[in-house]
């Protein structure tokens, strides 16, 4: 640390939900994978400088500073003062009033940790705290005493359990970690049973003392019960609990409110209509047990037009939260933007009528969540429901991710294309959490010993790579992530998607197959132009009116750029075929690709019948030609 302060270790607790586990051992001294969590924390501490320390001990507390003679006190000073009678947490710190002259540390016996101390005492210090308190959200706030901060992290209410159902708070827990004060001392009772809690801390902020929550994702957890010391230890074997450091960086998926965590109400303005889309706190709760960051940035331009107050919008999130909380899942943070640039609102406000840089597609939310998280961006997904957060993503330099759900691509505000295409968060969250990683690995073997020599130059096959399979089968995902294997790997790379040749639909007959339905002789000459080093132009496909727009693309490619190919006929067109280096088929089980078929055209609106028919038409006129394909693949992935 830039200034050692001492810390407290308030080891006091009977430990009584634990049963057997604390019979004969206090908790400090129960073991997790295979060393007591009391070493784990003076390791934690001494790591950061600290040298001075008081454990405050009750229970069988003659065992721990056994425990600790034994180790020789790690070389440090190493108090140990136990208490005859149960005095709480902040009885138990009042005793050192005569010894504690600075700020000093103060963390509970139950917790296994690793934060970055610099980082908390910085903000202590800046904020000219006099009790700092670590806080996060946790899995199950409904049975948490909470804590409620203003925007700048001063700590104004502490709302305890139990509470009534009816009203809602965010979800902000006390860690049980603190940075404070010696003045702090001063407000301790001697020799009474006193909580930090409960008392101390609830005090303070009635004398509108400050008082200030330090926000964190780093690991915290207090072994509290059996099943929470079974989940710790892997944890820690796992590697979680250091990854999870704010000195190392963490990649986030950043979401988009309305329209992907809950309805698109056109502008979501009273509490009552907030509605939680189907699978969502599940999806979440998955993110959570990963080492993805949970980030909601949303535009709440309804602030600034004055259709809402930020005490209402609060409201509203503090609900959001509450409905996640209730089925295990927490959001890191709620980033939002309350301004807009445009004036003449009956009731606006017009200090938040401005064109600012948080409001998206501006990536201020997104550098200010990375300058909070310390998120490594190359590894984070966005994912949103409008053109506007793939606007935004693609600023940040960001994989980008629409659903389905909400407006659906359908803002029309952006011409941009989203990295990948799902239809609802959960099904975001699997690809991001399960497929990205399983496929990114296969492909980046393949390519590795396809394209790259011992010592990762190129070697002498050209750099192409066709993608190809049938429609639904999961293609156009396998060429994504191809190109950021690229990337990684610093090599520029242009994707072109066939679909670009396709004929309008009113242009095509029904006696035609999957050849004639592109333009191949087209096709053809373009990419063989391309590789050739010439530049080539093309007009965009729209999926959704089935047909070219008047939007051009112009591609050419650098010198070692990689070009991917991505089309149902891409295997089929022989001369592309002898100038691949590397060539894809993507397959999936039939019952899933059809119903992604489905599922696809009817987002298209098209009726079930009229599904039913183009996938059968398909399976005469497409399906046959495509998977004749397969034969000439290299590698055969499923998709």
């Amino acid at each position: 640390m830039k200034e050692i302060i001492p810390a407290v270790i308030l080891a006091g607790g009977q430990g009584s939900r634990m049963g057997e586990l604390t019979r004969e051992l206090p908790k400090p001294l129960l073991p997790v994978a295979g060393k007591p969590i009391i070493e784990y924390q003076i390791s934690f501490l001494r790591k950061h400088g600290i040298t001075e320390i008081y454990i405050l001990s009750g229970y069988k507390g003659e065992k721990i500073k056994k425990y600790c003679q034994e180790k020789n006190n790690w070389g440090i000073k190493l108090y140990h003062i136990q208490e005859t009678e149960p005095l709480g947490t902040a009885g138990a710190v009042a005793s050192l009033t005569p010894w504690i002259k600075t700020d000093f540390l103060v963390l509970y016996g139950d917790l296994i940790l690793d934060v970055d101390l610099d980082h908390l005492v910085d903000f202590h210090r800046r904020k000219k705290s006099l009790a700092t308190l670590v806080i996060h959200p946790n899995d199950h706030p409904n049975d948490s005493d909470l804590v409620e901060a203003a925007k700048d992290g001063q700590i104004i209410a502490f709302h305890f359990k139990p509470r009534s159902p009816e009203v809602c708070f965010p979800n902000l827990v006390n860690a049980g970690l603190y940075i404070l004060s010696s003045e702090v001392l001063a407000f301790l009772p001697r020799g009474v049973y006193s909580d930090f809690g409960r008392h101390i801390f609830p005090e303070l902020v009635a004398r509108k003392c400050s008082v200030y929550g330090y926000l964190t994702a780093e690991y915290i957890k207090d072994i509290g019960t059996p099943a929470r010391l079974k989940e710790v230890e892997k944890d820690l074997l796992a590697g979680k609990v250091n990854r999870w450091n704010r000195q190392n960086k963490r990649p986030a998926i950043f979401l988009d409110r309305d329209g992907v965590l809950n309805e698109e109400k056109n502008g979501l303005r009273q509490i009552d209509d907030l509605a939680i889309l189907k699978g969502v706190p599940e999806a979440i709760k998955k993110i959570n047990q990963t080492d993805y960051l949970a980030l909601v940035i949303t535009n709440q331009p309804q602030v600034a037009k004055g259709f809402i107050s930020e005490e209402e919008l609060n409201r509203i999130h503090a609900k959001l939260e509450t409905i996640l909380g209730q089925q295990g899942a927490y959001l890191n943070k709620i980033y939002y933007c309350p301004h807009h640039p445009e004036i003449g609102f009956e009731g606006e406000r017009k200090e938040l009528k401005i064109k600012c840089h948080c409001r998206k597609p501006e990536i201020g939310l997104i550098e200010q969540a990375t300058q909070d998280f310390n998120i490594d961006l190359s590894r984070s997904f966005l994912v949103g429901d409008s053109t506007v957060d793939i606007m935004t993503g693609r600023k940040a330099a960001l994989k980008t991710i629409l659903l389905r759900t909400g407006w659906a691509g359908r803002d029309g505000k952006y011409a941009c294309r989203p990295d990948f295409i799902f239809e609802d968060l959960p099904e975001a969250v699997d690809f991001i959490i399960e497929t990205y990683k399983e496929k990114y690995q296969q492909l980046a073997t393949y390519i590795d010993k396809t394209f790259f020599t011992s010592d990762k130059k190129l070697n002498h096959l050209r750099p192409v790579i066709i993608v190809a399979g049938l429609a639904r089968s999961g293609k156009s995902t396998v060429a994504r992530i191809i190109s950021f294997i690229l990337q990684d790997l610093n090599y520029g790379c242009r994707l072109v998607e066939l679909d670009n040749w396709l004929l309008n639909h009113e242009l095509r007959t029904d006696n035609m197959t999957v050849r004639e339905r592109y333009l191949t002789n087209k096709i053809i000459d373009d990419v063989q132009a391309l590789v050739s080093g010439k530049e080539i132009s093309f007009h965009l496909y729209d999926p959704l009116k089935r047909g070219l727009t008047e939007r051009r693309e112009t591609v050419a490619l650098g010198l070692n750029d990689f070009l991917i190919i991505d089309g149902v006929i891409g295997l089929d067109l022989k001369p592309l075929r002898e100038i691949a280096g590397l060539k894809i088929y993507v397959e999936v089980d039939e019952s899933k690709r059809r119903e992604r078929f489905k599922r696809f055209y009817f987002f298209k609106g098209l009726t079930e019948s009229e599904i039913i028919e183009l996938y059968e038409k398909r399976e005469k006129d497409e399906s046959p030609i495509v998977r004749a394909t397969k034969k000439w693949a290299d590698l055969i992935i499923q998709g």
